[in-house]
Formats: structure tokens, C-alpha cells, sequence
């Protein structure tokens, strides 16, 4: 049965440049190392798309309409409805020392930041730069493989995947998320506390569970700090008794 917009999905993927079958972006660990694209840290797992909200490229979101549950499908998506055309204009000399007095030593395929726009260095000449401000796979034609494992049913599913979207870092099973009729409640584990932007995480998950199910008008997340427990003493009768074998 194909599915519809606004559908909860968990997909896998791997995404190549047709022209080369170079592999850029995968979901899938294994994938990720046999193409020296791994990252350490990087979460490897199916991802939450839910469909027709333009979580993915908007021509692979609207192929997920057509799919079928556990089938590898295979979308081709030209430059056009990717990352667009190249644009000649966007390639530009710029002088190799006002990139290196910023403490930039431009190598050919690095990519810079200049000017607040990111850029692809090209070439590297006597005393200037050419620069590409095109997105990296402007141009090219994408190619990928797409699994749907699984379509998310109930409430709480949705709900847990949408806490985990916002914050992968932390093992879903270690939220507490009690759902009433109009309200959510989300005890946070500790080792979420500190992490990096929590306080942006926690407005993206209301904003989510707000927009998704518009009869929850309240998230509330709950924080609880504990004092550490002092490490028991050993009974009288034991300190005695090992104060004694020291005297000894």
C-alpha cells in the first residue's frame, strides 16, 4: 500500500553522483567505512522523514509517496531538482593573501569559508585562488538507494521519534514521555543536560509535537538534579575488626 503525506517513516539510504558512483552521504555504518566517508561520531541509523514536510531533497520526498515497505528502491534525481545547475558566475579568483591572512591555506578540494558563503577551492596559483561558491554537487545527477524499514503507527512512536530527531545523541529509551490528551511530558536524562544547543532541541521538539498533533497545546520537559549518594561505611563491627589486623 503506498504511502501518503504526512506519514512517519524510517528510511535508509545510500546517495552517489551518478556520473562517478561515488557514495556522498549514507545512513548505513558499513556502507559509510567501504567508502572511506565515515565520520566518528556520526550516527548510523534509519532516519525519521516524515512525508511531504521537506525533511529530504523534495524529489525524493515526493518518491517516498510511490514506495513499498522493505523494498530497496532506486530514484534519479537530475541537477535540476537537486542541488541545482552549475553557475559560472559563482567561480571566482580571489587573492591567495587575504585568504591566508585569515589563517586559511587554501589546498585544491578543500572547501573555506569567505565572506560568510562557503566555496570549493579549485585551483591554486601564484598569488590567486580560484574559488567555487556552486553548492558541491551542483550539476550532477544523484542517485539513491531507498529502503523504507518501517512506518511509524502509533502516538508514542511518533513522538519518541520525533524527541530523537531533535536530540540523537542520547538513546531514545532513556526519555520518559507520558502522553495526556492535551499535554506531553519529557523527563530528560542527565547526560542530555549539557549538551550543545539542548534549549534550540527542546523548542524544535514542541514546535513538532504541537504542529504534528494539534491537540497538544503544553510540552513540558522535566530536569531532575540529585545529589550523589555518599559511599557506605562499613558496619562498626568490621572497623574494629580491620583496625585490629592493621595493629597486628
Amino acid at each position: 500500500m503506498p504511502f501518503k503525506k504526512g506519514d512517519f517513516l524510517l528510511i535508509d539510504y545510500v546517495a552517489r553522483v551518478s556520473e562517478t558512483g561515488e557514495v556522498f552521504d549514507t545512513t548505513i555504518e558499513d556502507v559509510a567505512k567501504e567508502e572511506g566517508i565515515y565520520r566518528e561520531g556520526m550516527l548510523y541509523e534509519p532516519i525519521l522523514v516524515v512525508v511531504g514536510e521537506g525533511w529530504v531533497l523534495k524529489a525524493l520526498d515526493e518518491s517516498l509517496l510511490n514506495m513499498e515497505l522493505g523494498k530497496k528502491e532506486r530514484v534519479e534525481i537530475p541537477p535540476e531538482k537537486g542541488f541545482g545547475k552549475r553557475d559560472p558566475n559563482k567561480i571566482k579568483l580571489y587573492p591567495l593573501r587575504k585568504l591566508r591572512a585569515q589563517g586559511i591555506n587554501p589546498q585544491v578540494g578543500m572547501q573555506i569559508r569567505v565572506d560568510g558563503q562557503l566555496a570549493t577551492v579549485r585551483t591554486v596559483g601564484s598569488g590567486r585562488v580560484l574559488l567555487d561558491f556552486n553548492p558541491p554537487l551542483a550539476g550532477k545527477t544523484l542517485i539513491y538507494e531507498v529502503t523504507v524499514k518501517k512506518k511509524l503507527q502509533t502516538v508514542r512512536e511518533k513522538i519518541s521519534a520525533l524527541i530523537h530527531h531533535r536530540i540523537p545523541q542520547v538513546d531514545i529509551e532513556k526519555f520518559k514521555v507520558k502522553i495526556g490528551k492535551e499535554s506531553v511530558t519529557i523527563t530528560v536524562p542527565e547526560e542530555a543536560f549539557y549538551i550543545e544547543g539542548i534549549q534550540i532541541a527542546k523548542r524544535g521538539i514542541f514546535m513538532d509535537i504541537t504542529k504534528f498533533f494539534p491537540e497538544k497545546t503544553t510540552v513540558t520537559f522535566i530536569e531532575t538534579f540529585e545529589k550523589a549518594k555518599p559511599a557506605e561505611e562499613a558496619p562498626p563491627s568490621e572497623k574494629s575488626r580491620e583496625g585490629k589486623e592493621e595493629s597486628e
